[in-house]
């Protein structure tokens, strides 16, 4: 940004001898983020706590997230005009692989008694935001993002690696817990699933194999346990 600001500035004629923050490389390492998703009790952890900081309005946009893998920008910028009888049609704002996608959401049974319980949220005159703040208004991207933070800084909402390493988990990582809805709930093929979330199939079957065919085997390996001891 800075980066941006200073170039801009050199085009409208100030004196800037040299753009100091040009070509300055990637320091940011934590980019893979694919294994990262919201867990349900991290889901539960956060609505709790934003119920008991008097802000329940913010977890509308998380329980939202979970159900339509929407993006930060696409979650502030939904209205009902979007949502049909059956889908949620809206053209993503940012863009992929150069241009903007028409995002097509089916509507489960669970996104559809979330939008119903949305559309009762108080709301000011000709706003027709599915989130809407305390006053009724639409959220901004900064506004929501810093409120979201907040909350998940108070109910610690990590993700902790193979070496240990904690990293604080993104408002962007709950679109992995949507797509295990979609491999899971929805049974949909990695390469459906990838369609819909506008990734790669090798992206998807990463999701699949760390979240969903070992959340099974394991399943699979306590029901064995199991009935060998009641067989005993």
């Amino acid at each position: 940004m800075l980066a941006t600001l200073l170039k801009w500035a050199n085009l409208c004629g100030h004196d800037i001898a040299i753009n100091v923050a040009a070509d300055i490389p990637q320091l940011y390492r934590g980019g893979n983020r694919q294994e990262i998703i919201w867990l349900p009790d991290d889901i539960d952890r956060f609505l709790e706590t934003a119920k008991s900081e008097g802000k329940p309005w913010i977890g509308d946009g998380l329980r939202l997230a979970a159900t339509t893998g929407f993006r930060l920008a696409d979650l502030v910028t939904l209205t009902f005009d979007h949502v049909g009888e059956d889908a949620i049609n809206k053209v993503a704002l940012k863009k992929s692989r150069g241009k903007r996608r028409r995002a097509i959401i089916p509507i489960t049974a669970q996104l559809g008694e979330l939008l119903d319980e949305l559309r009762g949220r108080h709301r000011a005159d000709g706003v027709n935001n599915v989130l809407v703040n305390s006053y009724g208004r639409p959220w901004t991207e900064s506004g929501f993002g810093g409120s979201f933070n907040a909350i998940r800084d108070l109910a610690g909402i990590v993700h902790v690696d193979e070496d240990g390493e904690e990293k604080s988990k993104h408002l962007h990582d709950v679109r992995g817990t949507f797509c295990t809805m979609l491999l899971t709930e929805c049974e949909l093929t990695d390469e459906q699933a990838a369609e819909i979330m506008a990734w790669s199939p090798d992206r998807v079957r990463g999701i699949r194999k760390v979240y969903v065919d070992e959340s099974q085997a394991r399943m699979a390996l306590a029901r064995r346990v199991s009935a060998k001891q009641d067989a005993q």
